[in-house]
Parts: C-alpha cells; sequence; structure tokens
C-alpha cells in the first residue's frame, strides 16, 4: 500500500486496519456522534492545508464540504463486492463472495441510514460509476475533472 501509512504504538497497522472485520467496526462506531465529532476535528487538521486527497464516506459532505473538487465514487454492491472479495483472496483471507456481498450491503445500508452524516452525494460532487471502468479509467475521469478544475 503506497501514500499515507498509519502507525499504532511503532507497528505499521495500515494493511490491519482494511480487514472487512474493522471495516464493518468502523462504519459501526462511527455512526455515533461523539466519535465522529471527534475524528472531524482531526480529519480536518489533517487536510486542512489542502493538496490532499482523501476518501471516506461524509468527507465532501461533513468535513469538507468547501472542496474544490469533490466525487461520488460509486458501483454497483456486487461489483464492489466482487473488487474487495478479489483484494481479500490476494491477501490470503478466506471469504466467499456471498459472505463478501452480504459486508458491503449491510455497510451501504447502516451508512444510508445513520442518524449522523449519513452517506450521500455531496452537493457540487461529481458523480463517477465505477462499475464499468478499470482503475485506470476511473482515474482518468476524476483527473479529467480536477485538470479543468486547476486550469492544467
Amino acid at each position: 500500500m503506497l501514500g499515507v501509512r498509519v502507525r499504532l504504538a511503532d507497528e505499521d497497522v495500515s494493511e490491519a486496519i482494511r480487514a472487512p472485520e474493522i471495516s464493518q467496526g468502523a462504519s459501526t462506531v462511527s455512526a455515533h456522534g461523539p466519535v465522529r465529532e471527534a475524528l472531524l476535528d482531526l480529519q480536518r487538521q489533517a487536510g486542512g492545508g489542502g493538496g490532499v486527497v482523501l476518501e471516506g464516506r461524509d468527507i465532501g459532505t461533513v468535513v469538507f464540504p468547501d472542496a474544490e473538487v469533490k466525487f461520488f465514487l460509486t458501483a454497483s454492491p456486487e461489483i464492489r463486492a466482487r473488487r474487495r472479495h478479489e483484494e481479500l483472496v490476494a491477501k490470503g483471507k478466506n471469504v466467499t463472495f456471498d459472505e463478501t456481498l452480504a459486508e458491503v450491503m449491510e455497510r451501504d445500508a447502516r451508512d444510508e441510514g445513520r442518524a449522523v452524516a449519513p452517506l450521500r452525494q455531496a452537493e457540487g460532487a461529481v458523480l463517477v460509476d465505477s462499475s464499468s471502468l478499470t482503475i485506470e479509467g476511473t482515474l482518468e475521469v476524476m483527473l479529467a475533472k480536477v485538470r479543468a478544475v486547476s486550469g492544467s
């Protein structure tokens, strides 16, 4: 994994925090207002200087609603589950596609229905459905928008 590394007590936990059980737990815990409030200041401090690319289910709606460029990146639940399943299997995890699909759908329902900062497309965000796009194709769509905004 390139980019930002996450360390906990001098241990690199960047991969560990992407495990399915952690992802599900984060979704559950983040539904609590006090948790979201505590993280909001940290997120804003981390990205407040600009020049960053952030991803998250409420980055454009809550954390940085005035960002220069916002995307709402989506794909069908089946496509996202297939991609996630392939990623997990490549890491040696013993998970089935059906389990992965159920987790994707459960997390979507929980995040869309939570009272605090529910998952939704931010105002002004560009909708990018990557269901039929490669990673490179998705990146090109997003880069074209960034270039148009930045004039480069």
